[in-house]
């Protein structure tokens, strides 16, 4: 199978972890357009605890535009998800590879869009990775 997130553990707790992250996206000019709570929702939805675990929709506007204006289907596939999740003592922040929308459209015409996006969100990630406790 072929990979399709981009991942990094951090050493920071949970709740840290999250702020480090809203922080970095907003970095790099991307904003947090939705937000799912999975542990809350299925508390609330199943009775069942879990590990805290959130996905941050993201997106940065003028690659939206640039995505839907290559191929309009693209937009199934937006915003960008980013999930932060406990990982032991630290965090595991997994990003869904933009890089991989030109393969699974079809579409060349995502390619550049596509790198673009990665690039911007593997500077984040990096970013993260020299965050303190």
């Amino acid at each position: 199978m072929t990979e399709f997130t981009m991942t990094r553990t951090l050493g920071l707790p949970y709740e840290r972890a999250v702020t480090a992250v809203r922080e970095g996206l907003a970095g790099v000019g991307f904003g947090v357009l939705t937000e799912i709570d999975i542990a809350a929702t299925l508390k609330k939805k199943l009775g069942v605890d879990v590990a805290p675990k959130i996905i941050l929709g993201a997106c940065r506007p003028q690659l939206a535009l640039q995505a839907l204006q290559a191929d309009p289907r693209v937009a199934a596939l937006l915003p960008c998800n980013v999930v932060v999740s406990t990982d032991g003592d630290g965090s595991l922040v997994e990003i869904m590879d933009p890089g991989v929308m030109p393969a699974f459209t079809g579409s060349s015409e995502l390619e550049a869009v596509a790198t673009e996006a990665r690039t911007l969100l593997g500077s984040m990630l990096d970013n993260l990775t020299g965050v303190n406790a």
